[in-house]
């Protein structure tokens, strides 16, 4: 169990640290547009070539400003598709005597009528994704400010998560828990 999986804590770093460079480029620029860095000329040339460039700037220009463009748009694909892809069980021991399916979100909703009831929280959304064989369980949970999220732990870690383990027959149920904080109130599940 972790309140923060690792491509949320990458994505958060990545992002913190773009944001410093835009905002130390931009600071540098303005500084300089203002004549505030001594050792640079405001009303100098930013490049001192007055022609044209070689050919090969404008390739090599041009060839990163594509790689750039094609992970920015796969970074932006990737906060799109950030749940995992929920399935239908099929939970039949012998499938000649008929067969019996379990939507997922079906079988979580007990579940997070449970959470939505822990103190401090105000929303709570559950993925169950994988196979029967190979299962797992994303919650993400919008808590207020104050909310204790060791409680909160406590209550998913010995009643909710095995709970439902034990309903969905289940000998292991690995999760991830995902906090978020709003300044709203009450509660909430879907």
């Amino acid at each position: 169990m972790t309140s923060l999986n690792r491509p949320a804590r990458l994505n958060r770093t990545l992002l913190a640290v773009f944001g410093v460079l835009l905002l130390g480029s931009g600071s540098f620029a303005l500084a300089a547009h203002f004549g505030r860095l001594t050792f640079l000329d405001s009303g100098a040339t930013l490049i001192p070539i007055t022609g044209d460039p070689p050919a090969w700037v404008t390739w090599v220009t041009a060839a990163t400003a594509i790689v750039l463009g094609l992970l920015i748009l796969r970074w932006l694909a990737a906060q799109l598709a950030r749940r995992p892809k929920t399935r239908t069980w099929h939970l039949e021991q012998n499938p000649d005597q008929g067969s019996t399916e379990l939507a997922a979100n079906t079988a979580t909703a007990p579940f997070l009528g449970e959470v939505a009831a822990y103190p401090g929280v105000h929303h709570a959304h559950a993925t169950l994704a994988g196979t029967r064989q190979n299962p797992t369980l994303a919650i993400v949970i919008s808590t207020e400010q104050g909310g204790d999220l060791t409680t909160i732990n406590h209550h998913l870690s010995t009643h909710g998560v095995p709970r439902l383990r034990q309903a969905l027959d289940l000998d292991a149920l690995p999760f991830t828990v995902e906090y978020r904080f709003t300044t709203h109130t009450g509660t909430r599940a879907h």
